[in-house]
């Protein structure tokens, strides 16, 4: 059995390009699927997915590690960079969605078995609709606790929100009490048996979100995401260390060598690495044996299309660390449309029950797909009232 060629489908879901890989092989109906978006920069995945592809043609799929090394280590640069561990990652996943048609079992079990009988997932609030997630005004506390109570109508026990505005690397006390408000205001409506995130986008600089976190220690967050840059593996830490609330970063940690420096430093206690952008569950699983050993939960990273979703979910069928899965179910109206699903979701709770197909248990609809052809994602630029650049 061969690796015939490799194909992309771009489908276009507003702020993002979801981007599906298709692996097929010399097998008559032998096919996986993948997906590697990167939001804004969907024609260079694209491209570096053909680039890479030219690596696996001709080659046995199922000689999935081998592979990985390929793509990772050969055309001279390694593959950490973001545009090519994103297109690794969307071949990697293809090649486990066949490996488990080829063994006629999803894709945990060839990873040693269910660890769990269900997932537990979370939501964003609006269910991913951006004009509800991404441009709630941070002063607006009583759209935050409509938007909470709604999320526990739909049936999830968890869901994160963007309470935190934009902030200079010094801004004083107005924006922490504009978070706190907002996090309180959610807080009472929802009361202490629902799990509430908040994600701060690395918006601040690790003075400000020290003093975040701090100010919102007192509502039993779930965790706090991104308080800084990632880069800053020292700011991170030191508000780790400050805190009591579980602080989560590595959606934007493309490597398992830049995992080690983050779990070293103890610079979180959640670890959110995305399985599309990692370079695929080949390196997710070592990402989380590496957590695994500094007993770090994980809670990846998966705001994008559907094939992201069902790989985060088998992952965390075979994963103990595992904690949560961050779901987006309204970005588009007809997401439903493009993807037929082999897991199940018990409507109370929103806990998914273990997918019954083999691989990743998911069908493209490649006419659906088409009918969302390719488009510019929608611009998300910040700026300071000064006018300098700030972080989206």
């Amino acid at each position: 059995m061969k690796i015939a060629r490799v194909e992309t489908h771009v489908c276009h879901a507003r702020m993002r390009n979801w981007v599906f890989v298709k692996v097929v092989t010399d097998q008559d109906g032998l096919f996986g699927w993948g997906e590697a978006t990167l939001e804004w920069h969907t024609r260079a995945v694209v491209g570096a997915v053909e680039d890479i592809a030219e690596l696996v043609v001709g080659e046995d799929p199922t000689r999935v590690e081998h592979l990985w090394q390929m793509m990772y280590r050969q055309h001279f640069w390694h593959g950490h960079g973001i545009v090519r561990a994103t297109a690794i990652a969307g071949i990697d996943l293809a090649l486990w969605d066949i490996l488990g048609k080829v063994c006629g079992v999803p894709c945990a079990k060839l990873w040693g078995g269910p660890v769990r009988d269900h997932v537990r997932t979370y939501c964003h609030l609006g269910g991913g609709r951006m004009e509800d997630f991404y441009e709630t005004a941070a002063d607006d506390a009583k759209r935050f606790a409509d938007l909470a109570r709604q999320a526990v109508a739909d049936g999830y026990t968890a869901f994160k929100c963007m309470a935190v505005p934009p902030t200079l690397p010094l801004d004083g006390l107005k924006p922490i009490r504009t978070a706190e408000a907002a996090v309180a205001a959610m807080r009472a409506a929802v009361g202490d048996g629902v799990d509430i995130m908040v994600d701060c986008h690395a918006r601040p600089s690790p003075a400000m979100g020290l003093q975040f976190a701090r100010a919102l220690e007192p509502y039993g967050l779930y965790f706090l995401e991104e308080p800084c840059w990632p880069e800053s593996v020292d700011g991170l830490a030191a508000i780790n260390r400050a805190v009591v609330t579980p602080i989560a970063t590595g959606e934007r940690v493309t490597n398992l060598a830049e995992f080690q420096r983050l779990f070293a430093a103890r610079a979180c206690e959640v670890c959110q690495v995305d399985i599309t952008h990692c370079g695929g569950l080949s390196e997710a699983r070592r990402i989380a044996a590496l957590a695994e050993a500094h007993r770090i939960a994980l809670a990846p990273h998966n705001p994008q299309g559907p094939v992201s979703t069902a790989a985060s979910l088998e992952f965390g069928f075979s994963q103990p660390s595992y904690a949560i899965c961050e779901t987006v179910t309204e970005d588009v109206p007809w997401r439903r449309d493009v993807v037929a699903e082999g897991f199940t979701i018990e409507p109370k709770g929103r806990l998914v029950k273990p997918n019954s197909r083999p691989g990743l248990g998911i069908t493209i609809d490649e006419t659906e797909v088409k009918r969302h052809p390719f488009q510019q994602e929608l611009p998300q630029r910040v700026f300071y009232p000064d006018g300098s650049v700030g972080d989206w």
